[in-house]
């Protein structure tokens, strides 16, 4: 199958026993953000404008291996989900880093009508600020997941919050991030308890997940409800260069 293509959703591979929260980047490209997809395989990715995120199968076979290649291209860095793979011969292994993954069942939420909703004419502002405050990866059409709320001081977008994974039942509440100079303000836990309210609202359950050297951002999450629900590594690996 060449890069990009997209088979039909009954020819990709569904784990039905298998909890959303362990497999959540499929999980939403084959429901919510079928959109949004492209399937080489058993592995799936997001337009490359909107995330960088490639869901796998637990134990990645050859083949698999070969379908990542294809859908990203030669030389590309990705992450995949481990620990315990090893890449075949011509991959480089860049390094890896811990994550948390948080169950928002307990988060008490609050609707918060003074934020403000952001679109795609916000986009640049968006990216100044995701640059100046590194909550994560961010791409120009990373708004398009779901709702993100933001808060201006004097028409400055200084924080900012809002959904990106959607597997079944639950939301990711992702790029939670305010600029240095208005830390301490509650901008966060107000965007968190909005965007939450949004989640439950569709009947949903909010999680996150959060590097694991982290603790200043883990130890809000866990004062506002969530709990931690799983531990892994993300390991950085470039595909072959032909």
């Amino acid at each position: 199958m060449t890069a990009g293509a997209s088979p039909a959703v009954d020819a990709v591979e569904v784990d039905e026993d298998v909890h959303p929260l362990d497999d959540p980047i499929r999980q939403s490209l084959r429901g919510v953000h079928a959109h949004f997809a492209r399937w080489s395989g058993r592995i799936g990715g997001y337009h490359p404008d909107v995330a960088g995120h490639i869901g796998h199968p637990t134990a990645m076979t050859d083949d698999d291996w070969a379908h990542l290649a294809a859908l990203v291209g030669p030389s590309a860095e990705v992450a995949v989900r481990g620990p315990g793979h090893t890449p075949p011969p011509g991959w480089e292994v860049l390094g890896s880093f811990g994550l948390v993954q948080m169950d928002g069942t307990g988060l008490v939420v609050e609707p918060d009508p003074e934020l403000v909703v952001l679109g795609p004419t916000d986009v640049p502002e968006i990216l100044e600020l995701v640059a100046r405050t590194r909550p994560g990866p961010y791409l120009p059409r990373t708004v398009e997941m779901g709702t993100y709320p933001g808060i201006r001081v004097n028409g400055r977008l200084v924080a900012m919050a809002g959904e990106r994974l959607h597997p079944p039942g639950w939301t990711e509440i992702s790029a939670v991030c305010t600029d240095a100079d208005f830390r301490g303000c509650g901008f966060g836990t107000r965007l968190v308890k909005a965007v939450g309210a949004g989640i439950r609202a569709r009947g949903e359950i909010p999680f996150l997940h959060a590097s694991a050297a982290n603790m200043t951002a883990i130890r809000l999450y866990e004062n506002l409800g969530f709990t931690l629900r799983k531990r892994s590594v993300l390991i950085r690996v470039r595909t072959p260069s032909a």
